[in-house]
């Protein structure tokens, strides 16, 4: 039951039951035209310039406590992005930019970041050797062998170490900063040193 319940819920800031939108399906029809797409990755490359003070131009965060962007699914992306603007994500950072952006500008932030590549980071070899084995347990049923998830699951490989050992210790500790039940009740059984196993493991990845 604790696998299934962490696989579910790693990062799972959108979960499965992500509303859909129009926005949703005005992603779909640009991913299925190349000469759309193109534009819509040109134009979010200017509309995401506010995001590269924190998140790197291409996606790849400047601070250890901020994730990366590139790589991640665009359907992923826009949900979060919605998310924040409706106040269901708390930050009120990222909730003061977000509302400033047209619809249209944050799907084409989503499909920017990512079609931008991931850098993996160096880990520790001995940690990240149990991670493997901790990953394979509890998170890879729903993130898949890669860490790479889906449109309603994060992409979690390539991850800052930092940013992915705060984030399952909030889960863990009930902080209020990440709420999800799920989470908390799977993470709550977590050392520390597990925490760090598994975070060094994805942040090596590809």
């Amino acid at each position: 039951m604790r696998t299934w319940l962490l696989a579910a819920g790693l990062l799972v800031i959108s979960g499965v039951a992500s509303a859909q939108t129009p926005l949703s399906d005005r992603l779909k029809s640009i991913q299925s035209d190349p000469a759309a797409l193109k534009s819509a990755l040109d134009a979010g490359r200017k509309a995401s310039s506010f995001c590269a003070n924190c998140h790197g131009e291409e996606g790849v965060s400047k601070s250890v406590e901020i994730p990366n962007l590139a790589g991640q699914n665009p359907a992923f992306l826009l949900e979060q992005i919605r998310k924040f603007a409706s106040g269901e994500r708390k930050d009120a950072f990222m909730q003061g930019l977000i509302k400033i952006l047209k619809d249209e500008e944050r799907l084409q932030i989503a499909l920017y970041y990512a079609g931008m590549s991931v850098p993996p980071s160096r880990a520790d070899a001995a940690q990240a050797a149990k991670g493997k084995e901790l990953f394979g347990k509890l998170c890879v049923r729903c993130h898949g062998d890669q860490a790479r998830g889906n449109a309603e699951i994060p992409r979690i490989a390539g991850q800052k170490l930092s940013y992915l050992q705060t984030t399952l210790m909030r889960y863990r500790d009930g902080t209020g900063i990440r709420n999800n039940q799920l989470m908390a009740i799977a993470t709550g059984s977590l050392k520390n040193e597990d925490i760090t196993a598994i975070a060094n493991f994805l942040t090596q990845l590809p």
